[in-house]
């Protein structure tokens, strides 16, 4: 059986199987290699998250199958929304968002002791593109995310992957680098572009091969067609 890889999130996780998404990218990088299991959950909080970890993966009590390789955990954009503009309900103050991640990152290990976790921070925001792009009519005039907002959460995750002595992809920082972060990797002021997507994929391929999971070190399943089929006898590859 292949191993497997959890890609765990809110919409950016839910859409990341879309057209040139990073999760498309990453099962079509590991072809053959390791299966792919999205649980996204577009809006979702860490509150929530902690909420339905239960429906998500196999209950503690009943974990009987093999754990997988390699869970992401990828929360915060919403948390980082701000308690008094038009998406309050989906604000979790900092320092409950904090606990949230550990809490989840417990859990996971519970379940899994050997499993690597990797947390991605939220993305940086575009306030003005958030403007054109609202979820909900908006009177204020004000985006419900703020760049600053989203970075405090970001640097709030980082310290979580240490105090936990996990892999942390820092997505608000890295998308920055670039001067034209804004219009090269968010459609909308939040959610990503294929060229967004393509640095989610980049960043997290490198947390993988850095516990080991490359295409080096990951068998293929079954015969490969042009190394390991004879023509004159192709069943020959498939015998016990």
């Amino acid at each position: 059986m292949r191993p497997k890889i959890y890609l765990f999130g809110d919409s950016i996780t839910e859409a990341s199987f879309a057209d040139g998404g990073w999760g498309a990218s990453l099962a079509h990088h590991f072809s053959r290699r390791v299966d792919f299991l999205v649980r996204g959950y577009s809006g979702y909080n860490t509150r929530w998250a902690l909420k339905v970890l239960d429906k998500v993966f196999p209950p503690e009590k009943e974990v009987t199958d093999v754990s997988p390789v390699a869970v992401t955990v990828f929360f915060g954009a919403n948390d980082a929304c701000l308690p008094d503009r038009s998406c309050a309900f989906q604000h979790v103050p900092i320092d409950e968002y904090k606990n949230n991640l550990s809490s989840i990152v417990f859990s996971l290990k519970k379940r899994w002791p050997g499993t690597n976790i990797i947390l991605i921070t939220p993305p940086p925001i575009d306030e003005d593109a958030r403007l054109l792009h609202p979820y909900v009519e908006d009177p204020s005039g004000l985006s419900e995310r703020t760049n600053e907002a989203a970075g405090a959460y970001a640097k709030a995750c980082v310290a979580i992957a240490g105090q936990c002595g996990i892999q942390v992809v820092d997505l608000w920082t890295k998308m920055q680098q670039f001067p034209d972060w804004k219009n090269a990797y968010l459609s909308d002021g939040l959610h990503l572009t294929q060229g967004g997507n393509k640095i989610v994929f980049e960043e997290v391929i490198q947390k993988l091969g850095e516990v080991g999971l490359s295409l080096e070190n990951l068998p293929v399943d079954l015969p490969r067609l042009m190394e390991e089929i004879d023509p004159n006898d192709p069943l020959k590859a498939f015998k016990d």
